[in-house]
């Protein structure tokens, strides 16, 4: 069962989206933090893949847009993000499944050129919780793991080198964020996800990247990572000795050393083949 917290806001969509789109979804599958078993309450998404048989229509995207603007307002947070794909789309490569709507924190839209992310698919492959249809082994999903290695390598630079070059620039909003205990751990945990993957052709959660990261990266990258596990899976952002356990006495020296680790752990990951 899902945790409590993403089985309200399950048990909401669902029955909104059997009222707007009778009868058409088939499938409907929990990826993300559940999946992984890594739902931190306050901080995770309930992530999922919904499946119909055919593709959207215009008018059933309207629908789907409604949907979820209404789950939205019932629920401020955990966002229900993801996609909505065909049973054919999950057979082959992501990035052919250009008629796939994205779901993300209450808006629609449609994916167009590129299609999904293989990341999903691999997640659903192995991990995936069945909410509605066969069991996932029962699925034919497609994965291939250079596939999803071509697709990490690409996303460390398109995304996490732009993402390094714009939370450096402390007068920036994006170098703001940066000291901000959520900035620490999407930077930190983030990245160490994927090396992960390219180090294993697996997917894991951002605290089992944590712990991957601990043993992977030299012992002085610790402190870092150790912190980053702790705001996660406590929620608290203490520092200094505030009685919260926090390693840092402060913000900007947690900032640098997130900054350090980000930049060192995106090009450790583009030397593994």
């Amino acid at each position: 069962m899902p945790p409590p917290q993403a089985q309200q806001v399950l048990d909401s969509y669902l029955a909104i989206v059997d009222t707007e789109l009778p009868g058409q979804l088939e499938g409907l599958y929990l990826v993300g933090s559940v999946a992984l078993d890594d739902f931190q309450p306050g901080a995770s998404d309930v992530d999922f893949v919904a499946v119909t048989a055919d593709p959207l229509s215009e008018e059933a995207e309207a629908a789907v847009a409604r949907t979820h603007a209404a789950v939205s307002r019932r629920h401020a947070r955990p966002h229900f993000d993801g996609f909505y794909v065909t049973w054919r789309d999950l057979a082959a490569d992501p990035s052919l499944a250009e008629s796939a709507l994205d779901a993300h924190e209450g808006r629609v839209r449609r994916r167009g050129p590129g299609g999904c992310d293989p990341v999903a698919w691999h997640t659903l492959a192995g991990h995936g919780v069945p909410v509605r249809g066969p069991r996932r082994e029962d699925v034919e999903v497609w994965t291939d793991r250079r596939t999803l290695a071509a697709w990490t390598h690409r996303n460390l630079d398109d995304y996490w080198r732009v993402w390094l070059d714009r939370s450096s620039r402390l007068g920036s909003r994006p170098g703001l964020v940066g000291l901000t205990s959520w900035g620490a751990v999407w930077g930190v945990l983030g990245v160490s996800r994927l090396h992960y993957t390219l180090a294993t052709g697996e997917i894991t959660s951002k605290t089992g990247a944590g712990r991957y990261a601990r043993k992977a990266f030299d012992p002085r990258w610790r402190p870092i990572v150790d912190e980053c596990l702790r705001i996660r899976c406590d929620g608290r952002d203490g520092r200094g000795t505030d009685g919260n356990g926090g390693t840092y006495r402060s913000a900007f020296a947690r900032r640098r050393d997130m900054l350090g680790f980000v930049a060192m752990a995106i090009d450790d990951a583009h030397r593994i083949g």
